[in-house]
């Protein structure tokens, strides 16, 4: 449940990601209590490889940011998990069993982690939910609004069907049941679609994987018929990816996809873009939400009780746990109108990256290169 209203950007804009003290929280890096030094271990346990963002984006981010605000001495330790819920227990166990001075956990199943959760708590190891809402004694929630992401999916699919009206029939595929976020995109989502076109078909993604949504895809093409799919709402771009094939597979020109909606920005998915293959992704500022995390943990580590309640003045219900203190970070609905002014503007992709010469021409078309 959200506790507060963010306002979307979906317009072209640039975010400044550069230094993100959030709400007024110090930037210096002295100050830690006499029980608290600088050299403390920050565990980060991911969820899954599917999606390249957490060890391209989020890890990285996180680890230098904890370097920053020690002096170079804190440290990271990091674990994936790969979509695996027992070898995330594990992963958690160890560092519990290592003492380290906090986590920061992207759970692979928010219930089935509960458990961890608690010993970590018995540990007095404190637990900071990054990305997903875990189940368990959390001390605090750092993400993105993620309704607001579902919002946002839902509303630029409605909006890129012409004259869309009910008689339009449009496809669902939806993220993990294991995963919150994916019930809350879809939540969004619903808010935005509901009414307005015919959801025909509609699909949970086991792991989110790309193979199972193509799978699904091609039933719902089956089903409906690749002429009668006005659009298809995708919860991520990995999912987005496999949609477009099977659709291709039932022999849809690439000049005649319907819009797909996705999510995360992953380089494939903006080439996507800027072809038309894709309609649209939703850009989360990774800098944002991981800088906001490491600072939240390094505060709540060193006693920072003023810095920490500065950087989570929002607040998130669980299905365990009320008010939990939260940070939600706003979102950019991504087009082929604003790549300038997002990926590249902060430093995502490079122009170079994206435009390679498969992509040149589409690129020189929107001004890219």
């Amino acid at each position: 449940m959200r506790r507060i209203a963010v306002a979307v950007v979906a317009s072209a804009m640039s975010l400044s990601l550069a230094g993100c003290g959030m709400l007024g929280a110090s930037e210096k890096t002295g100050g830690a209590t006499p029980t608290r030094s600088n050299a403390i271990t920050v565990g980060v346990l991911m969820p899954e490889e599917t999606n390249t963002r957490y060890a391209e984006f989020d890890y990285p981010i996180i680890k230098k940011k904890v370097a920053a605000l020690t002096e170079n001495q804190g440290r990271t330790d990091y674990a994936n998990a790969a979509s695996d819920e027992k070898t995330q227990d594990r992963q958690m166990q160890k560092m519990i069993d290592d003492k380290v001075d906090i986590i920061l956990l992207d759970a692979v199943d928010a219930k089935a982690i509960a458990p961890m959760v608690k010993k970590a708590k018995e540990a007095n190891i404190p637990v900071i939910a990054y990305d997903r809402l875990a189940e368990g004694p959390i001390d605090a929630y750092v993400s993105f609004d993620n309704e607001l992401v579902g919002e946002v999916q839902g509303r630029s699919l409605v909006e890129a069907i012409p004259n869309a009206n009910v008689s339009d029939k449009i496809v669902m595929v939806n993220g993990s049941p294991a995963d919150p976020n994916a019930g809350q995109f879809k939540a969004g989502a619903l808010s935005e679609i509901n009414g307005r076109v015919t959801i025909a078909k509609s699909y949970d993604t086991d792991k989110w994987s790309p193979e199972v949504a193509q799978a699904n895809m091609t039933k719902a093409i089956a089903a409906i018929g690749k002429s009668d799919i006005a659009g298809v709402y995708s919860a991520n771009d990995a999912m987005a990816g496999g949609i477009i094939k099977a659709l291709e597979a039932a022999g849809v020109k690439d000049t005649d996809l319907p819009p797909i909606t996705g999510q995360d920005a992953e380089l494939p998915a903006v080439q996507r873009i800027i072809t038309g293959e894709q309609f649209m992704s939703v850009y989360k500022p990774y800098p944002a939400m991981a800088e906001a995390a490491a600072e939240a943990a390094v505060a709540k580590v060193q006693g920072r009780d003023l810095q920490f309640e500065a950087l989570t003045r929002d607040t998130v219900d669980s299905p365990t746990d009320k008010a939990i203190p939260a940070k939600l970070v706003t979102v950019v609905a991504l087009t082929k109108k604003n790549i300038q002014q997002t990926v590249i503007a902060d430093g995502i992709y490079k122009a170079s990256d994206i435009c390679t010469a498969k992509y040149k021409s589409a690129c020189e078309a929107l001004n890219l290169i």
